[in-house]
């Protein structure tokens, strides 16, 4: 004997009723005008996080090696 399609209990898209979303009950970012528009956020292991106590300490770091590198004002006119 050949059994039917099974019916599915609730919504057929596939995604668990935890992971639905009240988007009427959502809120903008408050935090999201902290940042300048061209910001980039970047996630340091925390080996380097030990290291580096700010971002300032990061940011010095990364500055000195672009201006050690050769040829990096060819590369920032391309990039901008």
């Amino acid at each position: 004997m050949k059994k039917g399609p099974r019916k599915r209990k609730g919504p057929t898209s596939g995604m668990r009723s935890e992971y639905r979303l009240d988007y009427s009950r959502a809120r903008p970012n408050r935090f999201a005008d902290r940042l300048p528009a061209n910001a980039v956020a970047v996630v340091l292991d925390p080996e380097v996080t030990a290291v580096f106590g700010s971002s300032d300490s990061v940011n010095a770091l990364l500055r000195s090696v672009v201006r050690a590198m050769p040829d990096h004002a060819g590369r920032r006119r391309k990039a901008g």
